[in-house]
């Protein structure tokens, strides 16, 4: 039997056969709104009965029934006979939920400093995890190192199925080919995209962090009820990120606004401190408010020490001594937050969202500096109040960015990507 041709550029031959190789997709940061994604996504948050499917997606009860039974023979979702009322009669009685024992997803966040490695059930729950130091000597080496690590952690789940693997990461990122130009890490061209599927042996998407995040408000559960208020609901929303960078992503009618050349910055944007920028300029906002600023501003003030044991001290050590009652930590975090405040208000002043997500340890490292943020909001904001809340993904946003964007494309085209998976294997 011959073999069917194939295209050079997304095959090779490999011991005398032809071994597809995994190919790099662009992440779907949206609610998609065909059949078979609203069936999905209406088992995201348990079992759920063709009826109230049919209620919540607006698809007529044939429509579910159709979706549920190619869903169940793709595997993504299982019955729950269980659950049956008593007394019900017939198959579409009987509950469905998304099979989270099956298949597993990889998330994947570089981050400047540490790369975290996830892996996620169907309906995003992070079911393990680790954090490995971001290798900075040279692209090549980092992204095949990345690669590598995130093979051997893939090894633990082997009962479970892999469908897809995603990166979310800062700089910017062609979503089509999965190229990377990080300036922190000195990346230019970066094939984190192609290198990732041929180690990993998987589809891969990779997005720009920030938009992720915001994508993870559109598309997992946070505990918190979906109602027109979360960032899935009609409108926009403004997704405003500060850890050791600072970005924005907005959200139009449950859609991430993806730039065609890339996020926009507010790396620069002024805040009237002295705090000199390596651009030569004073007061940009991400030396301002980042980590790694914070902490040489705190150490240089004598408020945590440079090192302690064996190591270095981290932010993290500056958030202990605030909670321990240090005055002079508590006023720096406190400035920090004032300074956030402002900033988030002017931005919000100019876009002029339906509402305000915080994320990033910036915002939720230290609770009691959320009180301060909140004041210089009001404060500094010259519009009507407005619906502004912290992520409910807390200090996790960067692993939950990573693994919406590895499931973004199952939940935008399920039998698609299935189809796709089944395709590479």
């Amino acid at each position: 039997m011959s073999l069917p041709t194939l295209d050079r550029s997304t095959s090779r031959v490999v011991t005398g056969r032809v071994r597809v190789q995994r190919p790099v997709v662009a992440p779907e940061l949206r609610i998609a709104d065909n059949p078979a994604a609203a069936v999905l996504r209406a088992a995201t948050g348990g079992p759920v009965s063709r009826d109230n499917a049919a209620r919540t997606t607006g698809l007529s009860i044939a429509t579910v029934n159709r979706q549920v039974s190619a869903l169940l023979a793709a595997g993504l979702l299982r019955e729950r006979p269980d659950l049956t009322a008593s007394g019900a009669v017939g198959r579409p009685r009987i509950p469905f939920e998304i099979d989270h024992e099956a298949y597993l997803t990889l998330g994947i966040h570089i981050g400047a400093a540490v790369t975290k490695i996830v892996a996620a059930d169907l309906r995003g729950r992070i079911l393990g995890g680790l954090a490995i130091a971001t290798p900075q000597t040279g692209q090549d080496f980092a992204t095949t190192t990345v690669a590598r690590s995130a093979k051997a952690f893939l090894q633990r789940w082997h009962r479970r199925k892999p469908l897809w693997a995603g990166v979310a990461i800062g700089g910017r990122v062609d979503t089509a080919t999965g190229v990377v130009d990080h300036p922190k890490l000195a990346w230019q061209g970066a094939q984190v995209g192609s290198v990732l599927g041929e180690v990993l042996e998987l589809p891969v998407s990779v997005a720009p962090h920030v938009e992720a995040m915001a994508a993870s408000e559109l598309l997992l559960p946070t505990g918190e009820p979906r109602d027109g208020a979360r960032a899935g609901g009609p409108g926009s929303s403004l997704y405003f990120y500060v850890r050791e960078t600072a970005g924005i992503a907005v959200t139009l009618d449950g859609r991430v606004h993806t730039p065609s050349s890339g996020p926009g910055s507010i790396a620069h944007f002024p805040t009237g401190s002295d705090v000199e920028c390596t651009c030569g300029r004073r007061g940009c906002l991400e030396v301002t408010v980042g980590d790694r600023s914070l902490h040489a501003r705190a150490v240089g003030r004598g408020i945590i020490p440079a090192h302690k044991g064996t190591g270095g001290t981290t932010i993290a050590d500056l958030y202990r001594a605030a909670e321990a009652g240090a005055a002079d930590a508590q006023e720096l975090l406190a400035e920090r937050a004032t300074i956030l405040g402002h900033t988030v208000a002017m931005v919000r002043d100019m876009l002029n969202p339906d509402r305000v997500i915080l994320g990033g340890q910036a915002f939720t490292g230290y609770r009691p500096a959320v009180a301060h943020v909140a004041r210089a909001f009001t404060h500094s904001s010259q519009l009507p109040p407005t619906d502004i809340r912290i992520s409910g993904f807390g200090g996790k946003v960067q692993e939950f960015a990573a693994v919406v964007t590895a499931l973004s494309t199952i939940y935008a085209d399920p039998l698609s990507a299935i189809r796709r998976t089944a395709l590479t294997d």
